[in-house]
C-alpha cells in the first residue's frame, strides 16, 4: 500500500463481505452487506451507504524499541490465508483528548499494555491503525486487522484483552464489524 489516504465504503458491494455488524458503544453505523478499503484522497467522492475516511500517521505512543519489535515480526495486509478481517472504527472521549500525549501514553503502554499485548499476537494478525480525527471524521481511528480462519480464536483473545484495560474506558463509540474475503 503505497497511498496514506484510504475510504472505507460500506455499501452492498465490495471485496469484504460482512458477516457480523455490531455496535458496542455510541450511535450505530447504518448496516450494510459488504466493504470495500480504497485508496483515495481528502476529497469526498466514494459512494456507499456511508464511507469512513483515514489516514495512515506515525505510530504516536510508540517509542523506537517497541516500534523496532512491530516492525521486526509484523505482517502486512493482504496475505493469500488472511481471508478473515475485522473493521474497528472507534472513537475516544473529550476526557481522553483533553489528556497531555505523556498521560495518554503512560495508560497505553504502563496501564494498558497495548503494544506489549499486541505483539503477543504478531504475526498471526496483520493490522493497520487509520487516524480520522485529525481530517474531521465521526471516529477518531478505524482499525483494519486480518487474518487466516484459524487465528480467529486468537483475535477473540486480543479484542477481550485490550478491551478489559484502563484505555477502553474512554471510548465512547465503537462498532464492530467481520469481514470475509470475497
Amino acid at each position: 500500500m503505497s497511498s496514506t489516504i484510504f475510504d472505507f465504503v460500506g455499501g452492498t458491494s465490495g471485496e469484504w463481505e460482512v458477516l457480523k455488524m455490531t455496535t458496542l458503544k455510541g450511535d450505530s453505523l447504518s448496516e450494510i452487506t459488504h466493504i470495500d478499503k480504497i485508496s483515495s484522497s481528502l476529497v469526498r467522492g466514494n459512494e456507499g451507504i456511508w464511507t469512513l475516511k483515514g489516514i495512515i500517521s506515525n505510530l504516536r505512543y510508540t517509542e523506537k524499541a517497541e516500534k523496532e519489535k512491530l516492525i521486526a515480526i509484523q505482517e502486512d495486509l493482504g496475505r493469500p490465508s488472511a481471508s478473515r478481517a475485522a473493521f474497528i472504527p472507534l472513537r475516544k472521549s473529550d476526557e481522553w483528548w483533553n489528556l497531555a500525549q505523556d498521560e495518554r501514553r503512560k495508560i497505553m503502554e504502563e496501564s494498558s499494555k497495548h503494544t506489549q499485548t499486541g505483539l503477543k499476537y504478531l504475526p498471526a494478525i496483520a493490522r493497520k491503525l487509520f487516524h480520522s480525527r485529525d481530517i474531521g471524521e465521526a471516529f477518531d481511528f478505524l482499525t483494519w486487522f486480518e487474518y487466516a480462519p484459524s487465528d480467529e480464536e486468537a483475535f477473540e483473545e486480543l479484542l477481550y484483552a485490550l478491551r478489559k484495560t484502563e484505555e477502553w474506558t474512554y471510548v465512547d463509540r465503537e462498532v464492530d464489524m467481520r469481514l470475509l474475503k470475497g
